[in-house]
């Protein structure tokens, strides 16, 4: 009589919200927001100067258009991408994100224009827009309502410091190799890289169904609510809100202003590319490292407080 191999079921593992519960993921995440950043940071350095060197723009608006292609494409992106999460999961959104992404170093190494490095840009703010709201959201999602602000704090210092980093590296390779190509396609790697640690994330809708089990379910006119509602909501109606976008729009400014201005202002004072890739390359780092503290504080004593110090 032949023996019988019982039939094995998966296991699967119970499901639980925290960050020690899932440190592997959240540490995957993390390590994908570090490549997220790591391809905005290629840009921080050389491109203005690619504009004005290399193309030989002399109009500052024609040299701040790749910013403001940016900026309005990763806006627009992630306003997308929250009613996108309602028919997609966050992991296919972020595999979207870096297949978007992928012409962008080999388009910024060899583009034939300035408007090539413009649409690009286009690219790099869909994907922007997309890796880095489904990282945070997804390390959100993991750890639950009670570590939120640290994962955000620990999401935005990943992705920050290595904006900087990569500012202050490209900032070197352009002082022995030149503005391109070998500055942009570093850049290779990190697509490469986060679009297989992205394929190794597992997707956590079981971690976002958890979390609402335990809560009441919105109403019916919460549910109902339409972009313009939520826009106005979010914009003037409600004092908190407001205050929030109003402290996101500034941040993002100035962030938008010392990305254009700081290249073109240090060369035209005689500084090196290099020491203008560290000096570039300091404020995103002291900006990400300072986003920890900052995150799990907010999870002891709330958002408001941190706002209200600025304002004043």
């Amino acid at each position: 009589m032949g023996h019988r191999t019982a039939a094995v079921a998966p296991v699967h593992r119970p499901v639980r919200l925290g960050l020690r519960e899932n440190w592997a993921q959240f540490t995957l995440l993390v390590a994908v927001t570090v490549c997220v950043g790591a391809l905005v940071g290629l840009e921080r350095t050389t491109v203005p100067l690619i504009g004005a060197e290399v193309f030989g723009l002399t109009s500052n608006l024609a040299v701040f258009s790749f910013i403001i292609a940016f900026g309005l494409t990763k806006a627009l992106t992630n306003l997308a991408a929250g009613a996108l999460t309602a028919r997609f999961r966050r992991r296919q959104l972020l595999l979207a994100g870096w297949l978007i992404g992928i012409p962008v170093p080999f388009v910024l190494a060899w583009g034939p224009s300035w408007w090539w490095i413009v649409a690009a840009n286009v690219l790099l703010g869909a994907n922007q827009g997309l890796t880095w709201s489904m990282t945070v959201n997804m390390k959100i999602d993991l750890v639950g309502p009670a570590r939120r602000g640290l994962a955000t704090g620990l999401n935005e210092a990943a992705g920050y410091a290595a904006v900087g980093a990569m500012a202050l590296f490209t900032g070197y390779l352009a002082t022995a190799h030149g503005l391109r190509p070998a500055p942009e396609l570093i850049g290779v790697i990190f697509v490469v890289a986060g679009f297989g640690l992205s394929l190794l994330a597992r997707d956590t809708a079981a971690h976002v169904a958890l979390e609402l089990a335990q809560h009441p379910a919105p109403t019916g006119e919460e549910r109902k609510a339409s972009f313009a509602t939520t826009f106005a909501r979010t914009s003037w109606r409600d004092r908190s809100l407001r205050g929030a976008s109003q402290a996101g729009l500034v941040n993002n400014l100035n962030d938008g202003l010392t990305w254009g201005v700081f290249p073109l202002l240090f060369a035209d004072h005689g500084l090196g590319i290099a020491a203008i890739g560290l000096i570039k390359g300091l404020y995103p780092l002291l900006w990400g490292i300072g986003q920890i503290p900052a995150g799990q504080l907010a999870d002891r004593i709330g958002r408001k407080p941190f706002l209200n110090s600025v304002q004043e």
